[in-house]
This record gives structure tokens, C-alpha cells and sequence, in this order.
């Protein structure tokens, strides 16, 4: 039989190329006066987008409002098809680009990020992407009018709730993002640029220790061990264990403890780089071996090495061999040191299921 060709994944473009494309068109309806059906905006890597506007009507002489469906293509985030829009007001007696958050679009509160506290969460790639679509349409700056842009998301406000914006001291809604425009399918930049902007507001606030856990349940637990850390030393890390490590070093963060459970503790303990689920058979067959060396027990290892699932061998470790947790949580708390290098000291922690430590390297 043929095998089939894999089918290619279809690129799409962020929440900041639809306010981007959004601000053309209300600008090219005030300039024409007709309501265009696309927008044709340059991403930053020079590669031209063709938007779909959903709407565009005037709003007054002076102003005009368009809309457009954001489009991740085939790696829709939480903002996938969701209503992006500006409304666009032109002053021919004033100068400048001026950029305000409408409703469903956040305003920066906390140091840390690309954009200081006080100013709408609108990114430096967004606001460089709204730049050009205005160069497009007045190409002569010395001609050109005031422009005052309200971004706006309708659903922004309840799409927020499920970022981690709360948390980065973004407030009223989402952020318009994009470091290019376009979002490639399968990219973990998103994620990683989360991890990087968390950590920089950690270190913006002087923080010097945080709690990394790999995602919300973890991190519940981690709150309650450590209740006095305000909520922005917990940083949520995904599977990107080495990423996290390298960012922190970077931001200079002098110490950091490692919160997880056992399955996503047995893959980090293998210096694996990204402990995603697919590498699960790898991590159960290296555990084997560890449990085979350091309880001298081969049928037990076997026993490991024919789990279901991580959780089944943990259940079958806590049973007969409990003390092969530690030997794990050394092992994970290692690599964790050798990701991050010296300047940063990492204590490891394990967590049951229940959220109790089984294993803490401090202890």
C-alpha cells in the first residue's frame, strides 16, 4: 500500500495581524469610502498577509470601525476565531499614532513585560504592524493626519479568564500578541515567551525565589506549601523543562523549586529536554532499569517496565520499593541543576497525587 503523504499543516496570523489588517481597512474606508473585503498588511518577516475583514462601517466623518476573525490556522490557541477590531479616528489638525485599549483588550499593571504598567497590553510587534498598515495608506508622514486607534476584542474580557494574564498583572482583558504576525502550526513560541514573560515579572518584582510546576493542578498544590510567595513566583512551565531552566538563568533568578508529580518527574530525571506525553514508553523503560540497579529485584523491574502508565508504576513503587522516589527526585533534581547551571539553585520536590511531598531535595 502507498503510504500517504502527511498533509500540510496551514499557517494562520495573530491577534496582532488582525488589529493590524483591522486599522487598514477602517482606514482605507475612510479614505475611499467603501468597505474593503480584505486587507493586505506586511508581516514582520516581510512576508505579505491578505485578512479577511468581517466588518467595516463608518462611525462618524472622521471615523470608521472594522472587524476581523483571527485565523490560527491549524494551531488554534485560545483566540482562534475570535472578533478583533479597531475603531480608527483621523484629526488633520494633530500629529502621531496613538494607540488605545478598547473593551476586551487588557492594560499592563505589573513591571516585567515588554510593555510598561499603565499602557494597553498591545505588544511591540502589533503596535510596529499597526505603524505600517498607516505608512501604507499616508505614505507621507509629513501629510499625514493624527491617527487615534481603539483596539477592541468583544469576547476579550472571557477569553482572558483563561490565560495566564491575571497572573502577569495584564487586567480588562486579552493581549494582543505576535512576534512576526503569523502562527505557524505546532510552535511552542507562545508557551516559551509565557514562561519567559512570568519569570520576567518574578525578577521585576524582586523576587528571589520561584515555584515552577508544569501546569494548574501542581501549581494548587505548590500554593498551599508556600502560601507566603505572592502569586507571581509560581510560573506554570508546561513541558518545556529546559526552556524554563535556560530563561531562568537568564533573568537571574537565584532560586527556584521544582514542584511535580512523579510521571513528569521520571522524564525530567532523564535530562530529557521537553516531557512531552509521547516520550511516556521511554521514561518507563529507563525507570525500570533504575529500579532493577538500585533494588537488586529483576522481577519487580520487569514488573515496571510492563506498567500501564506512569501513575500505575508509582503505585506499584509506593507498594513495594517507596525509597525509589527519592532516587528519582535526585536524579530529576540534578538534571533540573545541570539545565539551569550554577548560578541558580534548584530544589527539587515530588508530589503524590494527593498533593503531599514525597520527596524534597531540602530535606
Amino acid at each position: 500500500m502507498k503510504k500517504a503523504t502527511p498533509q500540510k499543516l496551514r499557517s494562520g496570523f495573530t491577534t496582532g495581524a488582525a488589529a493590524a489588517a483591522a486599522v487598514k481597512g477602517a482606514l482605507q474606508l475612510l479614505q475611499t469610502a467603501e468597505a474593503p473585503k480584505t486587507a493586505q498588511i506586511m508581516a514582520l518577516t516581510g512576508e505579505p498577509l491578505v485578512i479577511p475583514i468581517h466588518a467595516c462601517d463608518r462611525v462618524d466623518a472622521a471615523s470608521a470601525r472594522c472587524t476581523v476573525v483571527k485565523d490560527a490556522g491549524d494551531d488554534p490557541d485560545i483566540t482562534h476565531k475570535a472578533e478583533i477590531g479597531a475603531v480608527v479616528s483621523l484629526n488633520h489638525g494633530g500629529e502621531g499614532i496613538h494607540i488605545k485599549a478598547g473593551k476586551g483588550v487588557g492594560t499592563v499593571t505589573k513591571p516585567g513585560l515588554e510593555i510598561p504598567p499603565g499602557e494597553p497590553a498591545i505588544n511591540p510587534g502589533p503596535r510596529e504592524m499597526i505603524r505600517r498598515a498607516i505608512a501604507d495608506v499616508f505614505p507621507d508622514p509629513a501629510s499625514r493626519p493624527a491617527v487615534v486607534i481603539e483596539v477592541f476584542v468583544p469576547e476579550g474580557e472571557k477569553l482572558a479568564r483563561n490565560t495566564l494574564n491575571p497572573r502577569l498583572g495584564i487586567v480588562g482583558g486579552i493581549s494582543i500578541l505576535g512576534t512576526t504576525g503569523i502562527v505557524r502550526p505546532m510552535s511552542h513560541e507562545a508557551y516559551i515567551a509565557t514562561i519567559e514573560a512570568s519569570l520576567s515579572v518574578a525578577r521585576a518584582m524582586r523576587l528571589n525565589r520561584v515555584v515552577l510546576t508544569t501546569g494548574r493542578r501542581s501549581e494548587r498544590f505548590a500554593q498551599g506549601l508556600w502560601p507566603d510567595l505572592p502569586e507571581e513566583a509560581f510560573v506554570q512551565i508546561g513541558d518545556f523543562f529546559k526552556a524554563s531552566l535556560d530563561a531562568l538563568n537568564r533573568e537571574g533568578i537565584a532560586d527556584a523549586v521544582l514542584t511535580v508529580f512523579f510521571g513528569k518527574a521520571v522524564k525530567m530525571a532523564q535530562c530529557v529536554p521537553h516531557t512531552h506525553a509521547a516520550k511516556s514508553a521511554m521514561a518507563l523503560n529507563r525507570l525500570a532499569k533504575w529500579s532493577g540497579e538500585t533494588t537488586g529485584d529483576a522481577a519487580f523491574a520487569d514488573t515496571i517496565a510492563a506498567a500501564n502508565t506512569a501513575r500505575h508504576a508509582f503505585d506499584l513503587i509506593m507498594e513495594r520499593y517507596p525509597g525509589m522516589v527519592a532516587h528519582v527526585g535526585w536524579r530529576m533534581t540534578e538534571a533540573a541543576r545541570k539545565f539551569s547551571g550554577p548560578r541558580v539553585r534548584v530544589r527539587g520536590v515530588i508530589l503524590d497525587y494527593a498533593g503531599d511531598v514525597l520527596f524534597d531535595s531540602e530535606r
